[in-house]
């Protein structure tokens, strides 16, 4: 699957970005440990400080636990308590003891006690990544996260993931996402490694069938974001609220190249287990990449890739996010590795100088998490560095293998 290097020097085989890419993420990880609380972690300020009226959250629980269990897997000193701890949260505080599942934030800090798809995808990842790490409790955890997910949110009939329910799995909201079940592909990947069960390689599969397939390719490979409860596109969504932070109005340029990489994980996956696998996974994967540069990179005057386009692909929301750029290296290298192609090495190294000029903040550490139209440093949208996960992943992805999630691949080399 690795076919780099025909007649052009690469990014990926070079000695000096290997470094690079694992400096970098050592860097993040040293900043993201002041995330930590008692109940889990919170969110960190611009400098990397707990604001004094920080809550620990289920999202960046589940993410740094993700992440530091990489981290541990990849032989980085001073992790595993991280990831312990993440489990201890996750397991304690975070979770439902009464009715199952994860609120969003600590049932004492919180007056939304609903259950959603895409926290529920977060908790199946750390919990898989934990295992692969060996770390005490994480087999539980993982065994009740898919216990979930098969008895409350995945729909064999749809072939596809219910969004979100009441704290009693009452009150089912009547709307699909594309972005929980773009998460729950990515957590499937990595159960279908943990577990060795390839239904959950079906099921991907049967999602990206459904989300991309069907209505991004027929779209111009442009994902269609919001859906109705009977998976009838709802393009209006959120027309007066463009610029939310998980449901935003339009199309998002990020969540193409984040599918288009995961397209590429699924088909080596489908391969090693040799489960037929369709030959267009591929040709959506490069149109999805493909028509993300066109329309979101530096099309208002400024590089960078905007956040949101309208359906006539004109930018909506003309802030750049971070983790649009991250998402956007990783589909790159995974697409450079697949095809061999010089093409996507010249996109490896924009988006990565863009990156680097840009969103890495080498004063206060981190990346900077959003810039304005003009890219200078705003907080609209996303306000302080509370996500390690999709830069952390960024500096791991294009080293690994695309066959295996991220947790295995590491576990793999080691």
């Amino acid at each position: 699957m690795d076919h780099v290097n025909r007649g052009f020097s690469s990014w990926l085989q070079s000695p000096g970005h290997k470094a690079w890419l694992a400096q970098e993420g050592e860097r993040l990880l040293a900043f993201a440990k002041a995330a930590k609380l008692p109940l889990g972690f919170g969110n960190l300020d611009d400098h990397g400080r707990l604001p004094a009226d920080a809550i620990a959250q289920t999202m960046n629980t589940a993410r740094m636990t993700h992440s530091f269990a990489l981290a541990h897997i990849n032989g980085i000193p001073g992790c595993a308590a991280w990831v312990d701890h993440g489990i201890a949260a996750l397991a304690g505080p975070l979770r439902d003891a009464e009715h199952g599942g994860w609120f969003a934030k600590p049932l004492q800090h919180s007056t939304d006690t609903g259950k959603a798809a895409y926290l529920h995808a977060f908790v199946a990842l750390a919990a898989s990544s934990a295992v692969v790490a060996k770390r005490p409790g994480a087999r539980a955890l993982l065994e009740q996260a898919i216990e979930v997910i098969n008895q409350r949110f995945w729909s064999e009939d749809e072939g596809a993931m219910r969004e979100s329910f009441a704290r009693d799995w009452s009150q089912e909201e009547s709307y699909r996402g594309a972005n929980s079940n773009m998460h729950s592909t990515e957590a499937f990947l990595a159960l279908a490694d943990v577990t060795g069960d390839t239904q959950w390689l079906e099921r991907a599969l049967r999602i990206v069938e459904r989300v991309i397939h069907q209505y991004a390719a027929g779209n111009n490979h442009q994902v269609i974001e919001h859906f109705s409860s009977l998976w009838r596109p709802v393009l209006e969504y959120n027309h007066d609220k463009p610029d939310d932070g998980f449901r935003p109005y339009g199309t998002t340029p990020g969540h193409a190249f984040e599918w288009s990489r995961l397209l590429l994980h699924l088909e080596a996956a489908r391969q090693k287990a040799k489960l037929p696998t369709p030959t267009w996974l591929l040709d959506d994967a490069r149109g999805l990449f493909e028509n993300a540069c066109r329309y979101g990179w530096d099309v208002d005057g400024a590089p960078g890739i905007v956040y949101t386009l309208d359906w006539q692909n004109r930018p909506v929301v003309r802030h750049r996010l971070h983790w649009t750029h991250a998402e956007a290296c990783a589909a790159a290298a995974a697409l450079l590795q697949r095809t061999g192609q010089e093409h996507y090495e010249t996109w490896y190294r924009v988006f990565w100088e863009f990156t680097e000029n840009l969103f890495i903040d080498h004063q206060h550490g981190s990346w900077r998490h959003e810039l304005n139209p003009q890219n200078q440093p705003s907080a609209d949208i996303w306000p302080g560095k509370p996500d390690l996960y999709h830069a952390y992943q960024a500096t791991l992805l294009p080293v690994l293998p695309l066959a295996q999630s991220l947790a295995t691949a590491l576990a793999r080399l080691s």
